[in-house]
Order: C-alpha cells, then sequence, then structure tokens
C-alpha cells in the first residue's frame, strides 16, 4: 500500500501513510476544508450566497 500523500511505503504505525508528517497533511486537508464534498442541494447553494454576501467587504 502507497501513501495517499507522497506515494511512498506505507508504515504500519501511520497506515494508511508513511509518517507522521504524511498523516499531518491530511488532517489539515480535513480540517480546513480541502476534503469537502460538493452539494447540489439548492438551500445549501443559497446558504453559500448568503454566507459570501455577508463576509464580503462592505464599501462605504
Amino acid at each position: 500500500m502507497s501513501c495517499p500523500i507522497c506515494t511512498k511505503v506505507a508504515d504500519q504505525k501511520y497506515r494508511p501513510f508513511c509518517s507522521r508528517r504524511c498523516a499531518d497533511v491530511d488532517l489539515a486537508r480535513w480540517l480546513n476544508g480541502s476534503y469537502a464534498v460538493p452539494s447540489s442541494d439548492p438551500e445549501d447553494i443559497e446558504r453559500a450566497a448568503e454566507e459570501t454576501a455577508q463576509q464580503a467587504p462592505k464599501l462605504h
């Protein structure tokens, strides 16, 4: 089995990763939303648009 981050051979201690570093890289990707699953639900799209509008800087 190869590491999903760097493709080196996986270490049994960190399986499926080869090292602690690759495990941490994967965790960081989960925490910052890189692995988010896109939604086609209209309510999710509307909610995302509202959140984006609220976060946009307002010009005075």
